[in-house]
């Protein structure tokens, strides 16, 4: 079964020659959206996709502004608000090492570098200079883990699990 990725959700119509503003939902949308580009439209409680081309792409204020092929006017689009833009896994490019997409970290387990289990990452935080990973313990409780060289010693995606040094006061 395609496994599929948001990248953005269309939001509103912008001006009369058919542009969709979008609210992007990935870290590469000069990837995403370059001209040329296959995206996959769905309609609420649609489970196919619909393939769209990228016929351009601009910024504006902190939306996305793209035409798709065939859609070239204001009537042609007013109908897509709410759709979702996605990709599928295929199209998910490589990273460098030591970068993950979130889909990757979550779910896997941590374990400190003595093998006691901490729990499962549920959730990635980006607040500022590195993620945090919001690791949901034993009894319930969430741990922060930052994403840092001191911390994070090795990752295994494959294994789905994480070793971590937690520093004083960290699992506490």
């Amino acid at each position: 079964m395609e496994k599929w990725f948001n990248v953005g959700k269309i939001v509103n119509t912008h001006g009369i020659q058919g542009e969709i503003r979008v609210i992007s939902r990935t870290d590469f949308p000069d990837e995403r959206y370059k001209v040329g580009n296959v995206l996959y439209l769905f309609m609420s409680e649609e489970t196919e996709g619909k393939p769209v081309i990228i016929t351009s792409h601009r910024k504006h204020k902190n939306f996305d502004l793209l035409m798709l092929e065939g859609f070239d006017n204001i009537n042609k689009v007013e109908s897509l608000k709410g759709a979702l833009l996605k990709i599928k896994e295929s199209q998910l490019g490589e990273l460098p090492e030591g970068e993950y997409y979130f889909h990757e970290i979550i779910g896997c387990t941590v374990q400190t570098l003595d093998g006691e289990e901490v729990g499962k990452i549920k959730e990635i935080l980006t607040p500022g200079a590195n993620d945090v990973w919001v690791v949901k313990g034993e009894k319930g409780k969430d741990h922060y883990i930052p994403y840092i060289e001191q911390i994070v010693k090795k990752v295994d995606i494959k294994e789905k699990v994480i070793i971590i040094e937690p520093m004083e006061g960290l699992l506490s």
